[in-house]
């Protein structure tokens, strides 16, 4: 069947198949409001069977960038879909909402039905933590528009919040403490200057990072560069609304490009400021190895990446202790990592 169209380079099978092997994963993600099923043309969610007087509505879409490049030289897909999933929940919970729904859109040059399917379990898996479900999504084969290798993954996601309890930094006050949650790794953003780096060095991102530089083989043993740069994005959804639920949170920030600088600031009120003390986290050996390898100024790491802290919850000093140990339940590593000033800006001491 249509042998115009594959003599074009879409293989309208495959497209089938990508369906077929999809469905499984696409299934384990269902939560309650789920209806309909995979294959229809818009995906559903019943709002009315949460019990929420006045729902607000948050929605969220973004990329994985640059990242997928070393995905592609790693020929390793099963988890570029997490960092698709966390580079939008992790966003709309900075405003206290529930992921409720994801939507995924895969753009390639060829479509491989079994790299198609990795990248779509890698996204179950992603949905699966944040509690969300998988509703819908496109796998768009684009012969000409895409190397045969190459592939472009975005995420779309909605989440609800009651509109009282609305997270919008109004609430925060000078004197609030900042507890900072540990982030995996370099997650999702700066890998524009992460790839010239490793580049610059001429090193393989299938070398041991221990053969790039011995400093680090403590940290990683027998990890590849790769594998370490290809560390999933880390997704903060439950432990954060567990927070916002038992604490009386002021604000929560998501630490993505621009690092502390640009995102801190954006759950602050105007005329407020920061005071972050280093030290009292861990800076993760991978930020310590690119600042080194390329020579990057330290304060201006904490511009470019999140130095080993992916989300930060702000509160009472009062609630701090409360909130970690809630963390701590979680699994998840946090710390007070500074305070609101009345100073407009971010300072690092």
């Amino acid at each position: 069947m249509a042998k115009s169209y594959e003599k074009a380079g879409v293989n309208l099978e495959a497209g089938y198949e990508v369906v077929r092997r999809i469905k499984q994963h696409v299934s384990s993600t269902e939560r309650k409001g789920s209806m309909g099923n995979i294959g229809s043309f818009g995906g559903m969610f019943d709002l009315s069977c949460l019990n929420i007087k006045e729902p607000v509505l948050v929605s969220g879409t973004d990329g994985v960038g640059p990242k997928l490049k070393i995905a592609f030289a790693m020929d390793k897909h099963d988890t570029i879909g997490i960092d698709a999933v966390a580079m939008c929940v992790n966003d709309v919970l900075a405003q206290g909402a529930e992921p409720l729904i994801f939507l995924d859109y895969v753009a390639l040059g060829h479509n491989v039905p079994e790299k198609v399917e990795a990248i779509v379990a890698g996204v179950a898996d992603g949905c699966r933590q944040a509690g969300c479900a998988l509703i819908g999504g496109e796998t768009a084969e684009m012969p000409g528009m895409y190397s045969d290798d190459e592939y472009d993954i975005a995420g779309f996601t909605t989440g609800v919040v009651e509109k009282s309890k609305l997270i919008d930094g109004s609430r925060v006050s000078v004197g609030d403490v900042l507890v900072g949650i540990a982030s995996s790794g370099v997650h999702s953003n700066g890998f524009s200057l992460v790839r010239k780096i490793v580049e610059r060095k001429g090193f393989g991102y299938r070398q041991r990072v221990g053969d790039c530089d011995e400093e680090f083989e403590a940290a990683y043993g027998d990890a590849t560069l790769g594998e370490v740069l290809l560390t999933p994005t880390r997704i903060y959804v439950k432990p954060v609304l567990d927070v916002i639920h038992q604490c009386d949170v002021h604000g929560v920030c998501h630490v993505t490009g621009g690092g502390f600088d640009e995102n801190i600031p954006r759950a602050l009120r105007e005329g407020q400021g920061l005071e972050i003390q280093e030290g009292s986290w861990e800076i993760l050996p991978v930020f310590r190895m690119l600042e080194k390898w390329g020579k990057v100024p330290h304060r201006e790491m904490f511009n470019i990446f999140n130095m080993g802290i992916g989300m930060v919850v702000i509160l009472s000093a009062a609630e701090a202790e409360k909130a970690i140990a809630i963390l701590a339940q979680h699994g998840e590593k946090a710390t007070v990592i500074g305070k609101v000033t009345g100073d407009p800006g971010v300072k690092i001491v």
